[in-house]
């Protein structure tokens, strides 16, 4: 199983930024694909996770700027990240699981994990 993260990098604040994960391995249909996030020092934070195409979530914290696309045709899941500020500044992961019971914001609960894609807001 591979899941490959892209579109990270420098942006100005206010830019704007748009991350894929492309998984490979496994039947993608079944399966979930979050983003999670990790700025230095601290824990890894749930971003958003998209079930399938018509079933998609994004944290409360950045609901207003952040938004999930899912394209199963693709294998693909797409985090567009609009109004960057620099407490963005982060490496962003995407994780795969099947759904269920468990919390989807909870990272222990995935199974799968990229390499992650480093994204830094500054001027």
């Amino acid at each position: 199983v591979q899941l490959q993260a892209s579109g990270g990098g420098l942006v100005q604040p206010g830019g704007s930024l748009r991350l894929s994960c492309v998984v490979s391995g496994l039947d993608f249909r079944r399966y979930g694909v979050a983003w999670f996030r990790q700025r230095p020092g601290n824990e890894r934070e749930y971003v958003g996770v998209a079930w399938d195409e018509a079933s998609t979530f994004v944290a409360s914290s950045v609901r207003d700027r952040f938004t999930i696309s899912r394209v199963d045709a693709e294998n693909a899941v797409h985090l567009q990240m609009t109004s960057l500020k620099p407490e963005d500044t982060a490496v962003y992961y995407c994780a795969a699981r099947l759904p269920g019971e468990r919390s989807a914001w909870r990272a222990y609960t995935y199974d799968f994990w990229g390499r992650g894609t480093q994204v830094t807001v500054s001027s």
